[in-house]
């Protein structure tokens, strides 16, 4: 007498389709293969690079030869004071390239598309991030490479360079969260682009990237003083040319106040964003 065989539609899902891997393999398969997705889409559209390449390049000729020729640094170089501060401006920058780059995924579709294929919700927002750090990481290169070529002369050690190696790591990963959340709060990149510099740039002038906070007026002297952005700046200035602006708890102890913001803007936007992000998705 022969047995009876009762095949169900789950024993025929397991005969036909591969078995699914495990969550965190999947997550960061999943991750890899959306960050290559970005990248690829580079070559197609080249402009969208023009933040991380040509606009380094113009501001680091621009602000070199005008304000370093009638701006006087006691003690070093224009160029030895300048780049640091153009390296912690780059940080900065990397919230508006986020937050546009977030916008018009979310404005033209593309995020509803990917809702669409059986991806974790969270490889999405992270390919986002780490495909922005590394575009930032060019433009941050084509920094580095001008100020040597114009005259920069950073004082480095080897633990000097691991040091300045992870603070900038750090500062990307939190300013491209933030950037990442305004993208996801606006409802275009132009107005992530507007938004962006209205608050950047005035902090970034504020932060003694280009003159020396104490030799400002009151006003502006105070708000240097505490500008987040001005922790960076000193950051990196202490860390490659071995200096200490004079003022503020912050600009005496730059790098513990530049590890500090981070951690505050990490704990702060980070979650914002996932939530932000879970409502959208």
């Amino acid at each position: 007498m022969s047995a009876v065989i009762t095949v169900t539609p789950a024993h025929l899902a397991a005969e036909i389709l591969p078995e699914r891997p495990v969550r965190v393999q999947r997550y960061f398969r999943e991750t890899f293969l959306l960050i290559g997705r970005g990248l690829r889409t580079i070559p197609r559209v080249p402009e969208r690079l023009s933040d991380v390449t040509i606009q380094p390049i113009i501001f680091t000729l621009l602000f070199l030869y005008v304000f370093g020729s009638s701006i006087k640094i006691p003690g070093m170089t224009y160029q030895n004071y300048l780049l640091p501060g153009l390296i912690g401006q780059s940080l900065a920058f990397g919230v508006i390239g986020a937050g546009v780059a977030t916008a018009t995924d979310f404005s033209t579709g593309v995020v509803d598309r990917f809702r669409s294929l059986p991806v974790t919700r969270l490889s999405v927002i992270s390919a986002q991030v780490v495909g922005q750090i590394i575009e930032q990481l060019l433009g941050l290169a084509i920094v580095t490479v001008m100020g040597l070529v114009l005259g920069w002369r950073p004082h480095l050690s080897p633990g000097g360079c691991v040091e300045i190696i992870v603070l900038v790591l750090l500062g990307m990963f939190a300013f491209t969260w933030f950037g990442v959340l305004m993208g996801m709060l606006v409802r275009s990149s132009d107005a992530m682009q507007g938004i962006g510099f209205a608050i950047v740039l005035p902090l970034s002038f504020l932060a003694g990237t280009f003159v020396q906070i104490q030799r400002m007026k009151a006003v502006p002297r105070a708000i240097g003083d505490w500008d987040p952005l001005s922790a960076f700046v000193a950051g990196v200035r202490h860390v490659t040319q071995g200096t200490n602006a004079q003022g503020s708890w912050q600009l005496t102890h730059p790098v513990v106040a530049m590890v500090g913001w981070c951690a505050l803007i990490i704990a702060i936007f980070v979650p914002l964003a996932l939530r932000r992000f879970r409502r959208l998705s």
